[in-house]
């Protein structure tokens, strides 16, 4: 195979995650239980053989550093190779912040020269998917390809989500479009990419675009000799709300289009010492995913609980997705509902509550379909009442709800 550096490109904002991205980068949201999205990216690399990974960060990026550490979990702690974190540093000239993906691999544009490899594998640190990388590099080294990128069938309707790439009967990209409003094409890009080395380096070197999709890919398709890898398994872009949290639910089915069960291929992740899940005598639990030191005496349906989370009696956890050492008070109940780590929920109180769908008045396209989601160690005050389409900041006090502790649908607090 192909000497290959893996670039993970784990530097975005992502407003479209709501509050879950206000404290963290995405690549650092809790998935699944106990993992975060970059595991999966990570697992991918090591599974597939490749150990020279770097991990270009900027926005809010210590949750995902104290995560990552020298990266033991997924055996990239090595004197060769393994597991660097590039981030950016101010320059003599002033600059050192980052526009974009394609700026942030230019500013490490000297690790690239550096490398004794023969192709740069360039992959997003916000997606869910299991993907062995050995033959799209067998595809880039057989077509002698300047660049090969991976794409993804996805439904008509959601093309205006993703970059679009035409393909021609040879496999050859006739075309790439970013976010286009429609398309004849609903081959979506996957956002990995694989250059050769030297042309990956003349290109950062000649222009200064941005950003890969929106800039410098439309620029030299048809001019560079690309291809496309269309990957036929499982892959989700968890960029909006209501993919995250369908994304996680789609974990319940009975069998789960994503395996996190597979031996031979495991998601590896960084395991907190935590005792086994507690179910109490008077617990209810009922199609859930619940993960290491979890306690549950209340009930749990259809739900999928982080490290930690503690259900007291009387609680009613309903459809929804709760992150770690999340306190959920006797005779709660929580209904459709995205819950951040560290979060108290106060007893009696109901959150998710009512029938009024009204979106969210702030992010009225984020926050439509009844989710309502709790940032980042924020109290909810007891009996307090919270709607649908709510958002609350994070670290929000219980002060913030006022006397009546009531929260209309749609609103932000």
């Amino acid at each position: 195979m192909l000497r290959t550096l893996a670039l993970i490109l784990a530097g975005g904002d992502s407003p479209a995650l709501s509050v879950l991205t206000a404290e963290r980068t995405e690549a650092a949201v809790p998935f699944g239980g106990k993992f975060k999205i970059i595991d999966f990216t990570l697992s991918n690399c090591v599974n597939s053989g490749i150990y020279n990974v770097g991990v270009l960060t900027q926005y809010r990026p210590r949750s995902l550093h104290a995560h990552l550490g020298v990266g033991r979990p997924w055996d990239l702690d090595r004197a060769q190779g393994g597991l660097r974190l590039l981030h950016p540093s101010p320059t003599p000239d002033g600059g050192g912040w980052q526009r974009g993906t394609a700026d942030a691999v230019r500013y490490n544009r000297d690790l690239v020269e550096e490398q004794a490899v023969d192709a740069v594998l360039m992959l997003a640190g916000d997606h869910i998917y299991k993907m062995d990388y050995t033959p799209l590099l067998q595809l880039h080294e057989e077509r002698d390809a300047d660049v090969t990128m991976a794409v993804h069938g996805v439904s008509p309707h959601d093309v205006r989500r993703y970059g679009i790439v035409s393909v021609g009967s040879d496999g050859r990209v006739d075309s790439f479009v970013e976010k286009p409003r429609r398309s004849l094409s609903s081959l979506a890009s996957m956002g990995i990419y694989v250059f050769r080395k030297q042309y990956l380096l003349d290109l950062l070197s000649k222009g200064d675009e941005a950003d890969f999709g929106r800039h410098l890919l439309p620029k030299i398709i048809g001019k560079a000799n690309a291809y496309a890898y269309n990957f036929q398994g499982y892959w989700a872009d968890v960029g909006t709300v209501q993919a995250f949290y369908e994304s996680n639910m789609a974990l319940l089915a009975e069998t789960p289009a994503l395996d996190l069960y597979d031996p031979e291929w495991v998601i590896h992740t960084t395991s907190a010492d935590r005792p086994g899940v507690q179910i109490g005598a008077s617990a209810r639990v009922e199609n859930s995913l619940l993960s290491d030191g979890c306690q549950v005496h209340g009930s749990v349906v259809r739900s999928v609980l982080s490290p930690g989370v503690y259900v007291s009696p009387g609680a009613i956890v309903r459809d929804s997705v709760i992150f770690g050492d999340a306190w959920i008070g006797p005779d709660t109940v929580v209904d459709r509902c995205i819950v951040d780590e560290g979060v108290r929920i106060g007893a009696g109180a109901m959150v998710g509550d009512g029938e009024d769908n009204t979106p969210n008045h702030e992010a009225p396209e984020r926050l439509n379909t009844g989710l309502t989601i709790i940032g980042l160690r924020a109290h909810i005050p007891d009996g307090a009442r919270v709607g649908r389409n709510v958002a609350v900041r994070p670290r929000t006090a219980e002060e913030a709800f006022g006397k009546g502790k009531n929260v209309d649908s749609g609103s932000t607090v």
